[in-house]
């Protein structure tokens, strides 16, 4: 593997000094740009795109060709890992993601697989190779997984949910059943990351889009307890640095000490939090990753550039902080809007960094 040009990114998730706030967007290769639809359009669908890994790698450097962001994404989808599990994933127009065989009952949970990543899941890990080597050390490249909670609502409602009823209905009437399908889940992400990190990945973040929808008791239990296990056994040296883990939970403001006592590097946040609260409250144990609207840029580019020095500022001087919205750019977004964002953040946080 070709040494890193910028590692800026690696460096500030482990909370070292760098020259500029480092900046990725969450969905960077996305509806929002032309070029990502097109390629959309020649894979026929948004499963075939994630199960191509040329088309993969094509669409995770297309913002990298705009943009002078400090990180690639992996392109694919929360969703493989159940898939790679039988439960029949297929997109249907409006509606989002859904699954021919959600899981209802004990047999069907008991039956889960582990599936093992370099097979039913090798495409993903063939596009992480060809990303590797098509970057060819200019940025970092993050791999990722849904969280076990945030897998598990999809697998039980079938599909994405306003009223979370059959899982709920689950956690709360047979809180042990669900404890094996986030079991399986957990030992499942732990195999599925650790095949990103070995086939390249150099840092890992795991996506609990849901962890804020349950109570704080219920997110201890059935959310934060399995992130921590994946944490646990998750592989964190490759090619003779530090491999970062990112935790995100969406609406988990609250939670923020406890996500830091995972043994975590970093935490995403989101906008709903001041990111120097946030900073206090963690102290000097983990990197925080966030946290603009992504709203903001629908905006004229000075008022994102205030917005841009506004969190900054919030957040203070020192490393420690990797620029990022909220929540992923949303479709309808100006991509000279996102090109504003990512060019102020460097240039507005420079001197931040000076001594």
């Amino acid at each position: 593997m070709e040494p890193l040009q910028n590692d800026r990114l690696l460096r500030a998730l482990l909370r070292e000094p760098v020259d500029v706030t480092p900046v990725w967007m969450m969905r960077q290769a996305g509806r929002y740009l032309p070029e990502y639809r097109a390629t959309r359009e020649r894979a026929g669908s948004f499963m075939d795109l994630c199960r191509s890994p040329e088309l993969a790698c094509e669409v995770t450097l297309q913002p990298l060709e705009r943009f002078p962001l400090d990180a690639a994404i992996l392109f694919s989808d929360i969703l493989t890992v159940p898939d790679a599990m039988g439960l029949g994933l297929y997109f249907s127009e409006g509606e989002g993601p859904r699954f021919e065989r959600p899981l209802r009952s004990r047999g069907e949970i008991e039956r889960l697989p582990v599936p093992d990543p370099e097979q039913e899941l090798g495409y993903v890990m063939d596009a992480v190779r060809t990303i590797r080597r098509e970057l060819r050390g200019r940025v970092p490249l993050i791999g990722f997984s849904g969280s076990p909670w945030t897998l598990s609502t999809y697998m039980v409602e079938g599909g994405s949910s306003k009223e979370y009823a059959h899982i709920k209905g689950m956690l709360f009437d047979r809180p042990e059943l669900l404890h094996r399908l986030l079991d399986t889940l957990a030992r499942s992400v732990t195999a599925y990351l650790n095949a990103q990190i070995a086939a390249g990945a150099q840092a890992v973040m795991v996506f609990d889009t849901w962890g804020g929808i349950l109570t704080p008791r219920d997110y201890r239990e059935f959310s934060l307890r399995y992130m921590e296990q994946i944490v646990a056994g998750l592989e964190r040296e490759a090619e003779g640095r530090r491999v970062p883990v990112i935790l995100f939970t969406k609406g988990g403001g609250d939670w923020l000490e406890a996500m830091a006592d995972t043994g975590c590097d970093a935490l995403g946040v989101d906008w709903t939090l001041d990111l120097g609260d946030a900073r206090r409250r963690v102290g000097d144990r983990v990197a925080l990753q966030g946290n603009m609207d992504p709203a903001v840029l629908y905006s004229s580019p000075e008022r994102i550039r205030r917005e841009v020095v506004t969190i900054l500022e919030s957040y203070g001087r020192g490393g420690g902080h990797v620029f990022n919205l909220g929540h992923g750019i949303h479709q309808h977004v100006d991509p000279e809007h996102a090109a504003a964002f990512v060019e102020a953040v460097h240039e507005l946080s420079a001197p931040m960094h000076r001594e």
